[in-house]
């Protein structure tokens, strides 16, 4: 054991893994990544659609369940990099309302920090990553320093739409996004071409191949690729390692004196649970019952129309050219619960998965010809973000499926209430409005998905109400420790990648100043 045992161990090489294994690298500790797919690098990266595909989860099944399944596969990461290397780098801050919903408003939960708790990692994190936006323009956003960079050009479709907005009286800014707007710091500005889906070659679009993977192995952290975490390892009351198999199936152990599990929002409380033994039968760091319990996503409402105008569709970014905040606020007069924003005219391709041909799935043949000559020129879209509270019916729990070494596969069981359903169907709606008062004719809408994952390791005061404290670190296991958006107790209306990222800054930093509270 004492042969490969190391300072930290981190499961996850996305994100949250990555930037911890910099971080901890840089300030002298021995490090182990350990990541279930492949070792990409930059020069991997191919702008096709096909290529995108590569970046989507290829592990073991996760298997689905409830009425709204989840689209795991789509949303999860396969390798160096993890979701984050496909993700579209829009960027907005959680609001300060986010963080207390159960006091001010008697639903989902109350964090157990404040928005002014992450502001300061908000601030830090957008000048270290180069975020470009206008912050003057987010008339919406909480207080928090200006972005370093400019905003992204704006093109022909965000103008159209932008018409409807401003005749329905509704306000938009720029999209912060965390692609670069101008050089900064010896990376190049985006080139507009609509590939943020498939790793974004020049750089330009922040991931953790840009800066976080290198500065790791910069510092003598060690990657090992293609190896699936199976078991926790436990010492008593103390993680003491990770059972692993490789490509190969052979199974390895691997032991450190702090354990960071960065893995999916699914394959977290999949491990845990998995990890059974004498005082933890029901899995490991579980006696509050809340490993797996609250799962979230976000509603998708897309909307689309055709104008005269050409809109050129296909350039770009694939998140957003501008955002829309003005029916954030949780409560309205009569209607549902929560939040929700609009992404305005993300890059859209003329067929795969988010491609203009499958918008109107219902045409076939000649008719289809006919809509995509025109479509792939003329095409407006834009998208609400529709905020789901979390319920502990919507779950990550363990199937009777095996998966390696005797290990049970995960099933996500998930469902939307009707109430945010309805909340989706008040954004499209919203989305019509627009559509028309922009010129469009007969707007249509695509079917109800989901994007992102949060929650399932809820962080909070105590081990009754919640897995973690703000920090990630387990209440039942001083030495582990949960990174990434699974520690989210709500999952707001916008996306997660810019709080896990400060949360994870927030939480090594910490970590660094206790070491002996977690390494004891």
């Amino acid at each position: 054991m004492a042969d490969n045992k190391k300072d930290v161990l981190i499961i996850g090489a996305g994100a949250a893994g990555s930037f911890y294994a910099a971080r901890l690298g840089e300030a002298g500790k021995s490090v182990t990544v350990l990541d279930a797919g492949p070792e990409w690098e930059m020069r991997d990266l191919v702008s096709s659609q096909i290529f995108a595909r590569r970046l989507r989860w290829g592990g073991m099944p996760v298997l689905p369940g409830g009425k709204h399944p989840y689209a795991f596969n789509f949303n999860a990461g396969w390798g160096a990099g993890g979701a984050a290397l496909h993700h579209y780098g829009t960027w907005p801050r959680l609001h300060e309302s986010d963080f207390n919903m159960q006091t001010a408003h008697g639903r989902g939960h109350d964090w157990p920090i404040s928005y002014q708790d992450l502001q300061p990692y908000y601030d830090r994190i957008q000048k270290e990553v180069g975020v470009s936006g206008d912050a003057q323009a987010e008339r919406w956003r909480p207080d928090g320093a200006e972005y370093p960079l400019p905003p992204l050009a704006i093109f022909e479709r965000a103008e159209v739409l932008k018409r409807g907005f401003d005749k329905l009286g509704l306000n938009t800014s720029p999209a912060p996004m965390a692609i670069l707007s101008e050089e900064y710091n010896g990376r190049a500005a985006c080139i507009y071409d609509g590939w943020c889906d498939a790793g974004c070659p020049t750089g330009a679009l922040y991931n953790p191949l840009v800066s976080d993977v290198p500065r790791a192995k910069a510092a003598d952290v060690s990657f090992i690729f293609h190896a699936t975490a199976t078991r926790l390892l436990m010492d008593g009351h103390r993680a003491a390692g990770i059972e692993y198999v490789d490509a190969e199936g052979k199974a390895h152990t691997a032991y450190a004196d702090i354990v960071i599990l960065a893995a999916s929002v699914v394959h977290i409380p999949t491990l845990l649970l998995n990890s059974v033994g004498p005082g933890y039968e029901n899995g490991a760091a579980n006696s509050s019952g809340l490993v797996g319990k609250n799962f979230m996503s976000h509603a998708l409402a897309p909307v689309f129309g055709l104008v005269d105008e050409p809109t050129a569709p296909y350039l770009g970014v694939n998140g957003a050219q501008l955002l829309c905040q003005d029916d954030y606020g949780k409560q309205r007069e009569g209607g549902p619960f929560g939040s929700y924003q609009w992404l305005i005219a993300p890059a859209m391709k003329p067929n795969d998965l988010l491609g203009v041909a499958t918008t109107r799935a219902d045409l076939f043949g000649q008719e289809l010809d006919d809509f995509m000559r025109r479509a792939n020129e003329h095409m407006v879209n834009m998208l609400a973000f529709v905020e789901e509270l979390p319920r502990e019916d919507n779950r990550i729990e363990l199937s009777d499926q095996a998966g390696p070494l005797g290990i049970k596969l995960p099933r996500v069981v998930h469902s939307f209430t009707d109430e945010t359903i309805q909340l989706r169907h008040s954004a499209r709606d919203q989305g019509y409005a627009v559509l028309k008062a922009a010129g469009v004719d007969a707007p249509w809408e695509g079917p109800i998905a989901q994007a992102h994952m949060m929650g399932g390791m809820m962080m909070g005061t105590d081990r009754q109400n919640s897995v973690t404290n703000s920090y990630g670190q387990t209440h039942d296991i001083a030495n582990l420790v949960i990174a990434g958006s699974s520690i989210f107790p709500t999952g707001a209306a916008v996306n997660p990648t810019f709080s896990i990222y400060a949360l994870s800054l927030r939480s090594v930093e910490h970590m660094l100043a206790h070491w002996s509270d977690y390494a004891a």
